[in-house]
């Protein structure tokens, strides 16, 4: 082993030969790995050089486990962080890096491990020289080249950025393309010549179209047994065609994608610094919103649909978004049976309503009350409220001209169509695939056992795939498609706004179905409580325009209902008048007035009101009473013969007690008995034998 010699050997001494010598190896990136083989050697070269300033190879570890990694920040590069702390435990005598840029591109990190080799007698060496980190001028060179690395790597960021920047401004800037779309040798882009894969993305936004939900179409898919279409950009099978089992994120990328609508995009979805994650490039992705994005030219690309309907599906997708602290959301249409749900917003603190189901539907808001502790906003009756909304409805809808089930059943007939063309399609490709692995295992050398093993696995499976693709059309041809419409039933459709109140009270119509509807032309439906029994409704319409309207709700009581001391008034009026209790109730509803919870003036209403008054009826005195011009009642004339008054009704009934002696009063119907002595004698003389009867039992 030759000594060094010159200016290195003044600065190696040999405490730092009994310490390591570490060679630290980097690239930026997996594809220099890949491509730029020489920088390797040259930097594994530099165990060599570490051999002539006199190290034993057996002192001499190279570090290159950062590979592929950049040198902007430390985070992630676990073995400068190994090298930094063997330094700083006075381990290491010298750390060799081809240039200073591989050992780090950050002043940050490269003035720490200057501080630490300064401070522990280590050694820092490049292609150039050798350098001690306590010498000043070394000191200064090196902080000189680290500043230059980090202005390199900032300059070279820079020109990059800008470069990109005028290509996506000249519309020159390649991007990666979606599945579904590809680009030609000339750089054209067109639709993936895969049909399949071509209506597999038609079916996603047509069904979202219908649906209304992303995750209504993924069911969609599952439950007709539909893959969906990945071309793969890297790994093992970049390149290929893969069909996977659909998933929400798939089916939202999918939606979300305005490549699809022909559009070419940029600053979509930009890098955040502060939300990256130490090792993990991929991560700090954030989404901005539309209008934040650098660039959008429109008819780049083929597109799948019309930038209109990407724009309205982002709406629909943000719309059905449910966030639970804002609550903003109309949400998807379910089955429950509250129309308005998702549609009833507060009128008082602004958030959707929640649907309660007890003692029938109720609109109910707690958001005030889980915020700040204040009362709930409204807890309303969803009856009455959805009464007059369906009403409200059916009043703005237009007379339609449009055979509405007719179109229906023919895109149920067309999507039949689709599906079935689907499950033919995908025979084909299954039977490919067995043909295609079938020469592959003929092509083989028998003598070849592990690779023939391998390819006759490969056929088995094509052959279970193709039986599967069989089944699964077999199934599919077991449920006919929709039939055509009836003609007598054309024709009840033909005016949609004359049919469909029909139409909503019956079956026919599912709460879904119900709710889709009204969201056709409603926006939202503001409520709020302006009195105990009154609640305002302003119905937003899709237009912009809206209708106001006032619904009373039943209520629990009755001194909350307007108006209450009118009424009070008016049947102590009629009492007074010698009204009946139903004659009174009939008069009140006459007048508008109304009970709590009927829209009319029931008599048990009256009877409480009148009992809670203390104004006995008419009726109740003449029954009370003794005497009545003159004529015994029944009440007093019972008490003078001492018997029960049941036993004067059953004379009166049998006739034994009847006219002139016997008169009838208006308007309450009581008997009235003539004070004659000969009538009262002969009664009292009849009674004689109940009273003996009496006396004898006791």
């Amino acid at each position: 082993m030759s000594n060094p010699t010159g200016l290195a050997q003044t600065k190696v001494q040999p405490a730092h030969l009994t310490r390591r010598a570490l060679v630290y190896i980097r690239q930026s990136s997996p594809k220099q790995v890949r491509e730029n083989r020489g920088s390797q050697l040259n930097q594994r070269a530099l165990v060599e050089r570490a051999q002539e300033l006199g190290w034993h190879p057996e002192r001499i570890e190279v570090l290159d486990g950062d590979l592929g990694q950049s040198g902007a920040v430390s985070a992630g590069r676990q073995d400068f962080q190994a090298l930094t702390t063997a330094v700083a435990l006075g381990q290491v005598g010298i750390v060799l890096g081809w240039e200073v840029s591989r050992l780090a591109r950050n002043n940050a990190d490269w003035y720490q491990l200057l501080d630490l080799a300064a401070l522990f007698g280590t050694l820092i060496a490049d292609a150039e020289g050798v350098y001690d980190p306590r010498a000043y001028n070394d000191r200064l060179l090196l902080g000189l080249k680290g500043t230059m690395s980090e202005a390199e790597l900032h300059m070279l960021r820079e020109r990059l950025t800008a470069g990109r920047l005028s290509r996506v401004r000249r519309g020159e800037y390649v991007q990666r393309l979606p599945t579904g779309l590809v680009r030609r040798a000339d750089g054209r882009v067109e639709k993936d010549p895969d049909v399949q894969v071509r209506q597999a993305l038609e079916l996603v936004f047509t069904q979202f179209a219908e649906l209304g939900s992303g995750q209504r179409v993924m069911r969609y898919f599952k439950q007709q047994g539909l893959r969906l279409p990945r071309r793969q950009t890297g790994g093992l099978q970049q390149g290929e065609l893969l069909w996977r089992k659909p998933s929400a994120e798939a089916i939202y990328a999918i939606l979300q994608n305005p490549a699809y609508a022909g559009a070419f995009v940029y600053g979509r979805r930009p890098t955040d610094p502060t939300r990256r994650r130490p090792g993990r490039p991929a991560t700090g992705v954030v989404r901005k919103p539309l209008s934040e994005w650098m660039q959008i030219q429109h008819d780049a690309y083929p597109a799948y649909i019309s930038w209109e309907q990407y724009l309205a599906n982002r709406a629909r997708l943000a719309d059905n978004a449910q966030r639970y602290t804002e609550r903003c959301g109309r949400g998807v249409p379910r089955q429950g049976a509250a129309l308005l749900q998702g549609l009833a917003t507060c009128g008082h603190c602004g958030r959707v309503m929640k649907v309660v189901y007890k003692t029938g539907v109720r609109y109910a808001c707690y958001g005030l009350s889980k915020a700040f502790a204040e009362p709930a906003c409204a807890h309303l009756d969803g009856a009455s409220i959805e009464a007059f909304v369906v009403s409200a409805f059916f009043e703005a809808l237009q007379p339609a001209q449009l055979d509405v089930l007719a179109d229906v059943l023919a895109d149920r007939q067309r999507e039949h169509e689709h599906l079935a063309q689907w499950h033919r399609h995908q025979i084909a490709r299954a039977r490919y695939e067995v043909e295609l692995a079938r020469r592959r295992y003929a092509a083989v050398d028998p003598d070849h056992r592990l690779v023939a093993a391998e390819l006759e696995r490969q056929w088995e499976s094509a052959l279970l795939a193709q039986r599967e693709a069989e089944e699964a059309a077999k199934r599919f041809a077991e449920h006919p498609a929709e039939p055509e419409l009836e003609p007598e039933l054309r024709e009840r459709l033909a005016h949609l706004s004359q049919t469909l109140p029909a139409l909503w009270a019956t079956a026919g119509l599912s709460n879904e179905q119900r709710k889709q509807l009204l969201r056709s032309l409603i926006a939202r439906v503001i409520l709020q409580r302006i009195a105990p029994d009154r609640v305002q409704v302003r119905i937003v319409w899709v237009s912009g325009h809206f209708s106001d309207g006032v619904v009373i709700p039943p209520i629990h009581r009755q001194a909350a209902v307007t108006g209450y001391e009118a009424m009070v008034a008016r049947i102590e009026q009629l009492w007074q008048e010698g009204y009946t209790d139903t004659a009174i109730a009939a008069a009140l509803t006459a007048e508008g007035f109304r009970s709590a919870r009927s829209s009319s003036v029931s008599t048990i209403t009256v009877f409480k009101l009148r009992h809670q008054h203390h104004w006995v009826s008419r009726y109740h005195l003449h029954r009370q009473a003794t005497r009545i011009n003159g004529y015994w009642t029944i009440h007093g004339l019972a008490q003078a013969l001492d018997v029960d008054r049941n036993w004067l009704y059953r004379r009166i009934a049998r006739g034994t007690l009847s006219a002139p002696a016997l008169i009838r009063t208006e308007p309450y119907g009581t008997y009235l008995i003539k004070d004659d002595p000969q009538l009262i004698e002969c009664l009292r003389r009849e009674a004689q034998p109940l009273h003996a009867q009496a006396q004898s039992q006791t």
